[in-house]
C-alpha cells in the first residue's frame, strides 16, 4: 500500500487530537485549536508537496520536442506525439508543464511569423514610453500602403496569442490546423497586405511586491506591557501562517501581479485600437476581416463604435464559430442590418459545406464548416 507524503504530514496531528481528547481542560483547549489548525489545510493544496519542483525547460530542445517537416510536434528521440500524461496521478504538474510547452510554443509562433511570413512586429501603443507595459501586432510589409486589398485576423480568447487558433490543435495535430500561417501566406500570394491582431495580450505579468507590515511595538504611545502582549499575539499569528502556508503552497510559485496595457486591456479595446491606429489609417479600399470565436464578438464591438468608418472600408467578414450577441452587445438596427449583408458565420455541423444553419438570433447568416471550427 502507497501512503502519500501528505498523509504522513497529517498523521501526527491526528494521533494528538485523539490523544488530547481523553485529557483536562488544558487538553482539550489544545484539541480545540488543532482541530481548528486542520479545518484550515487545504488537502488539495497539500498534495503539492508530493509534486516534483515546477521547474521546466525554456526551449522546445529542452522538452526534447521538435516539429517535424509536417509541421507536426514530435519526440526527438522516439518520434511519438506529445504526451500530457507525463507523470501519472500529478494533474497539476503535467498541467503546469503543459503550459510551459505552450508559452514556448507561442514564442516559436512569433519567430515564424517574422522569418517564414515576412511579417513586421509592431509595438502598442504607439505612443509608449520606455516602462510602461506595451504589446504589439504583426503587419506585412505593405499593409498600410497597399491600395487595394487588407486581411485582418483575430483569433478567440483563451491562452492563444498572434498567429495561433488553437493551442490544443498546434500541440496535437499540426502548425497548418492550429495557427493562422496557411490564411497568411495565401493572403500575400493573392496580393492582401495582413495585419494579425493580438487581443489577448492585455497586460504583463510582475511579482507582486513584498509587503511590509509595521511591528506593533512601533507604537511608542502604548504601554509596555500592552505592546509586548500584542507583539506575541502577532508573533503566534505569524508562526501559524507560516506553518500552514508551508503546506498550502510548498513549491512557493511567486505571487504575480498584473499591469494592463493602456487602452489594450481587453480584446474589445484591443480592437478598436489597432483600427484606430493601423487600419483606418491603411490605404486599402477594401478591408476584410477573418475572426474566431471571442474574436468575432471583438470585431461586432468595433463595429457598433465605429460603424460609419467600418462600413465605409470593411467589404467582408468571415467569421468561424463566433461568440457574439447582437442583443447582448445592444447591437442597433443599422449594424444587424450591414451584418446580414457583410458577414458570414461557419459554425461546426456536419451538413455539407456552406449548407444553411438555423439561426435564433437576427444578424449575419450562419453555414456549416462541414466539420468542427474548433481552432
Amino acid at each position: 500500500m502507497s501512503i502519500s507524503l501528505s498523509s504522513l504530514v497529517l498523521l501526527p496531528i491526528w494521533i494528538n487530537v485523539a490523544q488530547m481528547q481523553q485529557g483536562g481542560p488544558d487538553e482539550k483547549e489544545k484539541t480545540t485549536a488543532l482541530k481548528d489548525l486542520l479545518s484550515r489545510i487545504d488537502l488539495d493544496e497539500l498534495m503539492k508537496k508530493d509534486e516534483p519542483p515546477l521547474d521546466f525547460p525554456d526551449t522546445l530542445e529542452g522538452f526534447e520536442y521538435a516539429f517535424n517537416e509536417k509541421g507536426q510536434l514530435r519526440h526527438i528521440k522516439t518520434g511519438e506525439p506529445f504526451v500530457f500524461n507525463y507523470r501519472e496521478d500529478l494533474h497539476r504538474w503535467n498541467q503546469k508543464r503543459y503550459e510551459a510547452l505552450g508559452e514556448i510554443i507561442t514564442k516559436y509562433v512569433y519567430e515564424l511569423l517574422e522569418k517564414d511570413c515576412n511579417l513586421k512586429k509592431i509595438s502598442i501603443p504607439v505612443d509608449a514610453t520606455e516602462n510602461e507595459p506595451k504589446s504589439f501586432i504583426f503587419m506585412s510589409e505593405d499593409a498600410l500602403t497597399n491600395p487595394q486589398k487588407l486581411m485582418v485576423l483575430i483569433h478567440g480568447s483563451g491562452v492563444v496569442r498572434a498567429g495561433q487558433w488553437a493551442r490544443r490543435l498546434i500541440i496535437n495535430e499540426d502548425l497548418d490546423s492550429g495557427t493562422q500561417i496557411p490564411f497568411i501566406k495565401r493572403a500575400m500570394d493573392e496580393g492582401y497586405g495582413v495585419i494579425v491582431l493580438n487581443p489577448n495580450e492585455n497586460y504583463i505579468e510582475v511579482e507582486k511586491p513584498k509587503t511590509h507590515v509595521q511591528s506593533s511595538s512601533d507604537s511608542s504611545d502604548e504601554p509596555a506591557e500592552k505592546r509586548e502582549r500584542k507583539d506575541k499575539v502577532s508573533k503566534e499569528t505569524k508562526k501559524r501562517r507560516d506553518f500552514y502556508e508551508k503546506y498550502r503552497n510548498p513549491q512557493r510559485e511567486k505571487e504575480m501581479m498584473q499591469l494592463y496595457i493602456r487602452e489594450n486591456g481587453s480584446p474589445e479595446e484591443h480592437a478598436i485600437y489597432v483600427w484606430d491606429h493601423f487600419i483606418a489609417q491603411s490605404a486599402a479600399e477594401n478591408v476584410f476581416f477573418v475572426a474566431h470565436s471571442y474574436g468575432g464578438l471583438a470585431f461586432v464591438e468595433l463595429m457598433i463604435q465605429r460603424e460609419a468608418d467600418v462600413k465605409s472600408k470593411v467589404t467582408a467578414v468571415a467569421l468561424t464559430d463566433s461568440v457574439h450577441n447582437v442583443w447582448h452587445q445592444e447591437a442597433g438596427k443599422t449594424v444587424r442590418e450591414w451584418m446580414r449583408e457583410n458577414c458570414c458565420n461557419w459554425v461546426s455541423s456536419s451538413e455539407p459545406l456552406d449548407t444553411s444553419v438555423e439561426s435564433m438570433l437576427p444578424d449575419c447568416p450562419r453555414v456549416s464548416a462541414a466539420c468542427s471550427t474548433e481552432m
